[in-house]
């Protein structure tokens, strides 16, 4: 008897916990914070306001990039970063209301 194919529910469930790890780190929840209050920002002031080394801030912006949380918007030689889905920051939100956080 062969393994069974993931359900449609397994997937999804696969996902919910890709995301969360995605962004389950104090900077990437404050940079989500962030674009969610100003839509979109390059680099240099993501990094200015969190006064962190803007290589670190770059190192997660990418990572949630390639994990499809945030994409970009190039203008001249500017790069700004933006949420995909704002659902992201919805979740952060739930969390942050949630009796866990007592």
């Amino acid at each position: 008897m062969g393994a069974s194919l993931p359900s449609d529910e397994d997937k999804k469930l696969d996902r919910v916990a890709y995301v969360l790890k995605a962004v389950a780190h104090p900077l990437r929840i404050r940079i989500i914070q962030m674009l969610e209050e100003h839509r979109e920002l390059n680099v240099t002031t993501i990094h200015k306001n969190l006064q962190a080394e803007q290589s670190l801030i770059s190192h997660h912006l990418i990572n949630m990039r390639d994990k499809g949380i945030l994409d970009i918007r190039r203008s001249g030689k500017n790069i700004y970063y933006f949420l995909v889905d704002n659902a992201v920051s919805e979740v952060i939100q739930c969390i942050y209301k949630s009796k866990i956080m007592n």
